[in-house]
C-alpha cells in the first residue's frame, strides 16, 4: 500500500514555543500549515520555565497560560552575598508542559493540522515539488497526544508522508533538521542544563532565586511554580562535570530548604546544627525530586558572522538556529521572536528577508552576549565578576536598577558596559 500523503504550504518540525507560535501566525493569515510534535507525551522540556518582562509585554496573551508572575528576586553573589531585587517589570515562571501545550492549542485553533509524530533528517527528502516528510520508523500515529493529534473527523494516516514547499526546523538544540540544513554546532557552542522538578516548601512563600556558582561557570537557579519548584544548573559544555555540579546542585537545594525553616542559614554551607535537618530535607528529596537535562545553543561570537538560518525552500527558528543569550541560556524572547520575524517574511513572500531581519533586530545583541560571556564568568577586580556587580548593587541604587533590566531582559548587552558606568558615577 502506498504511502498516503498530505499537501501543505509549511512543515513546521517541533512544537514548541517557536515552532506553535509561527504555526499560529501562518495559520491565521490562511497558511497551510503542518505542526510535528514528536516529543513523547507528558515530558515537558529541561527548561526553568522564565518568560522575562520584555517577552510578556510584546506578546500580552502569554499571560494567559496558567503560571505565576514574579515581580521579586533573590540573587546570591558566589560567596553567597544576597541581593533583593524588586522588579519594575515583572516576568513569569511556567510549567513547560502548560506553556507549551497553551501555544500549540493556539495554532490548533488557528487552523495548524497539528502531529504526533517524529520527524529526523532521515524522513526528509528535498524533491522537485518542495520537501516530503515521513515518520520516524517505529514512531506511533495511532495513539496522538492531547492536543497534538490528527485532526478531528479524520482517520489517522498510515505510513504518513507530507509534502510541503517550505520545511522550518523549530526542533531544538539538538536539531536534526538544523544539521543537515545549516551543519552541526560543535560541542564547544552547546550549553547544559540539569535539574530537579521538588516539592513546594511545606510553610511560607517560595522566593525565585538566581545564585552565581562558586568557583564555576553559570549560575544555579529556583523557580517556584504552581505546583513543584524547578531547581537546575546551567553552564558551559566545555566546564560541565557530572558529580561535582551534582553535588553543588544539592548543596544549593538543601540550603534553599534550610532557608525557609531558618532565615540565618546560609545558602551554600551549612553549619554542624544544620546536619539533623540536611539530612531529613535529603531523604525527602531523595524521593520526590525528578530529573532532568538538556543542551542549551551558546554560540562563539565568530560563529554569528557566518552561520546561515534560512536559505531557499527551508528556515531554522529558536533553539534550532542558535538563540539563545549566551550569559544566561534564556531562550524563550527569541524562539517568540524568530517565529515572527519569519512569519512576517514568509507571508509578504520574501523568506529568505528572514536572515537579514533577525541581525538587524536581535543579532548584535546576542553577538555581544557571547564576546561579553567570558567576561561576566571571569575575573574583576581580583574576584568574580558577578561578585563585584553584586557587591556594588547591594550599595547602589543605579547598578541595582540596571541589573533588574537585565533579569527582566530589557537590559540588552550591546550597551550594558556603558549603562553600568553611567550608573555608577550618578549619586546613590
Amino acid at each position: 500500500m502506498p504511502p498516503l500523503m498530505e499537501h501543505f504550504d509549511a512543515l513546521i518540525v517541533g512544537a514548541g514555543p517557536a515552532g506553535s507560535f509561527a504555526a499560529e501566525l501562518l495559520a491565521r493569515a490562511g497558511v497551510k500549515v503542518a505542526l510535528f510534535d514528536g516529543r513523547p507525551e507528558g515530558e515537558p522540556k529541561a527548561c526553568g520555565g522564565g518568560v522575562t518582562a520584555k517577552a510578556l509585554k510584546a506578546w500580552p496573551h502569554l499571560l494567559n497560560a496558567v503560571g505565576r508572575t514574579v515581580d521579586e528576586l533573590e540573587m546570591y553573589s558566589p560567596s553567597g552575598k544576597r541581593l533583593h531585587l524588586c522588579l519594575e517589570e515583572p516576568f513569569a515562571i511556567y510549567s513547560r508542559i502548560a506553556f507549551d501545550l497553551y501555544l500549540r492549542e493556539r495554532a490548533k485553533t488557528a487552523g495548524a493540522k497539528v502531529f504526533a509524530a517524529k520527524i529526523s533528517a532521515r524522513g526528509i527528502k528535498r524533491t522537485q515539488n518542495g520537501w516530503t516528510l515521513r515518520e520516524v520508523l517505529g514512531a506511533s500515529t495511532a495513539a496522538p497526544q492531547p492536543g497534538s493529534c490528527t485532526p478531528r473527523g479524520e482517520p489517522a494516516l498510515t505510513r504518513s508522508e507530507w509534502l510541503g514547499q517550505m520545511l522550518v526546523g523549530a526542533d531544538g538544540a539538538g536539531s536534526s533538521v538544523a544539521r543537515m540544513l545549516a551543519g552541526p554546532l560543535p560541542p564547544s557552542e552547546m550549553e547544559i542544563a540539569f535539574g530537579y522538578r521538588a516539592p513546594l516548601p511545606e510553610s511560607g512563600e517560595p522566593p525565585t532565586v538566581i545564585a552565581f556558582l562558586p568557583g564555576w561557570i553559570g549560575y544555579a537557579w529556583a523557580f517556584p511554580r504552581l505546583d513543584h519548584i524547578s531547581f537546575g544548573i546551567a553552564t558551559t559544555q566545555e566546564a560541565f562535570k557530572h558529580q561535582p555540579l551534582d553535588k553543588l546542585l544539592w548543596d544549593f537545594m538543601l540550603g534553599y530548604y534550610r532557608q525557609r525553616e531558618d532565615p540565618k542559614a546560609k545558602l551554600w554551607a551549612s553549619r554542624k546544627a544544620d546536619r539533623e535537618r540536611d539530612e531529613r530535607i535529603r531523604e525527602k528529596l531523595a524521593t520526590t525530586a525528578e530529573r532532568y537535562a538538556a543542551r542549551i545553543p551558546g554560540l562563539n561570537d565568530k560563529t554569528w558572522d557566518t552561520r546561515r538560518v534560512c536559505g531557499e525552500g527551508w528556515a531554522l527558528l529558536g533553539d534550532a538556529a542558535g538563540f539563545a543569550d549566551p550569559v544566561t541560556g534564556e531562550g524563550i524572547y527569541y524562539a517568540l521572536r524568530s517565529a515572527e520575524l519569519f512569519a512576517e517574511s514568509f507571508l509578504v513572500q520574501t523568506p529568505l528577508d528572514y536572515e537579514e531581519r533577525w541581525r538587524e533586530d536581535f543579532g548584535r545583541d546576542l553577538k555581544r552576549a557571547s564576546q561579553m560571556r567570558r567576561r561576566f564568568y571571569g575575573n574583576f577586580w581580583g574576584a568574580p565578576f558577578t561578585e563585584r556587580m553584586i557587591g556594588f548593587a547591594r550599595g547602589h541604587r543605579g547598578i541595582k536598577r540596571v541589573l533588574g533590566d537585565l533579569v527582566a531582559g530589557e537590559q540588552g548587552y550591546v550597551d550594558l558596559k556603558k549603562k553600568l558606568a553611567r550608573s555608577a558615577l550618578r549619586p546613590v
